[in-house]
């Protein structure tokens, strides 16, 4: 019964993961800015992009699906770029759809439910390979 409860709980409920997750993605997109992202902090923010996507197609927040959108192709091309440049470096375009993309992620964190997340994560995971997934990193920006 307890399960059920907590899932049914507001995601906002607990604080303290959300404070840490927002934290983290403002950090990985505050590296991104300055030129130092690596691998790690790409991948927080395509995983981002990837839950804030499927919670869309739950209902959460899908009439912003341009915004979505948007920030997900400049994730890419953020990744196809940093294949041929060995950086991650966005566009001034680019951190305005990812700074927009953020805020829809935030306001969908604060009104949806512990089960509507573990939901859009096994949908993710789920669909690893297909469209909502980014390219993969290339190796040599690991690091």
């Amino acid at each position: 019964m307890a399960h059920v409860l907590e899932g049914m709980a507001p995601i906002a409920k607990h604080r303290e993961f959300l404070t840490d997750l927002r934290i983290a993605n403002s950090a990985s997109m505050a590296s991104l800015m300055q030129g130092t992202a690596k691998k790690m902090e790409v991948d927080r923010l395509i995983a981002m992009s990837n839950i804030t996507e499927a919670l869309q197609g739950f209902g959460f927040g899908e009439e912003y699906k341009d915004a979505a959108m948007d920030g997900q192709l400049a994730l890419h091309n953020i990744v196809q770029r940093a294949a041929r440049i060995g950086k991650f470096v966005p566009t001034g375009v680019e951190v305005r759809q990812l700074n927009m993309l953020m805020d829809l992620h935030d306001a969908q964190m604060d009104v949806i439910t512990v089960k509507d997340m573990e939901k859009a994560v096994d949908f993710v995971i789920q669909r690893k390979g297909d469209k909502i997934i980014l390219p993969t990193i290339p190796e040599h920006l690991h690091g």
